[in-house]
């Protein structure tokens, strides 16, 4: 552990790790044209599509936990670049479905790639990507993103040092 961060919280740890990844990712994907929030966005729709669906905007906002308006913000920096094409839903015209277009997912399986190897430089000292201690890390993280989160919730009267 860096000095410094032995007595940090966990939820200042969580913090710097995310923006740590966040850093490192947008200068990895930046030679491709992409920031960090638009690969989250192509590399989930890449991976739905490679699943045969055709995600709604609001679809790929729930999964990737973006706010539909920011999606739909990216989604049309994106059109403009050419990496995806928006259309509407047949079925629900409100409904804005997305698709990768030939050049995005040339594009985005690149990102991935550069990504991945990111992942792998970050859970080396885990065991790397396929070690049990970094599968526990994963199951952890999942609980943790599964547990509900309310800043309002019935503690809020409860005083604590802040994370």
């Amino acid at each position: 552990m860096s000095k410094g961060t032995e007595q940090a919280s966990p939820g200042f740890l969580v913090w710097r790790l995310s923006t740590k990844w966040r850093v490192a990712v947008d200068r990895a994907v930046a030679p491709l044209g992409l920031t960090h929030a638009q690969y989250a966005l192509v590399a989930s729709l890449y991976g739905m599509q490679r699943a045969g669906e055709r995600p709604s905007q609001r679809r790929l906002a729930d999964h990737t936990g973006l706010e539909p308006l920011y999606v739909s913000k990216l989604a049309r920096a994106l059109e403009a670049s050419g990496l995806l094409e928006r259309t509407r839903d047949p079925r629900d015209p409100r409904a804005v479905q997305l698709a990768l277009t030939d050049r995005g997912r040339e594009t985005t399986g690149q990102a991935i790639g550069v990504v991945q190897g990111l992942l792998d430089q970050l859970l080396q000292p885990l065991g790397g990507l396929d070690s049990d201690r970094t599968r526990e890390f994963g199951r952890d993280l999942a609980a943790l993103l599964d547990a509900p989160l309310d800043p309002f919730g019935d503690d809020s009267d409860t005083k604590k040092e802040p994370s």
